[in-house]
């Protein structure tokens, strides 16, 4: 497992969050040094702490371990067709094409 990059993915989801180090430990009960070793990928968090973190950044998990499970690509692909969806119809039809070009390779 890629713990430095599931730190790097859980560092950027707090950020977006506005939050600290100190923020987040405080909300699952750990030391701002923990956070900051998980952060770092330096040590992988036990699986109730990082539920937690999840839970408190409100990310799913498949968001976290997106290159790590090999089935954490239908989040992915529901962030994808959502934004898809967003487009208008004229970029949609643009987007769809080059996607069928990549994947008739």
């Amino acid at each position: 497992m890629d713990a430095r990059a599931v730190g790097q993915r859980i560092k950027a989801a707090r950020e977006k969050k506005n939050m600290t180090q100190e923020d987040l430990a405080a909300c699952i009960d750990i030391s701002p040094t923990h956070v900051s070793v998980i952060e770092r990928g330096t040590k992988i968090p036990r699986m109730d702490t990082f539920v937690a973190i999840a839970n408190v950044l409100g990310v799913s998990a498949d968001d976290l371990l997106v290159d790590v499970v090999d089935r954490a690509t239908a989040g992915v692909a529901s962030e994808l067709s959502a934004a898809i969806e967003a487009l208008p119809h004229e970029e949609r039809m643009r987007v769809l094409k080059v996607v069928s070009v990549l994947v008739d390779r």
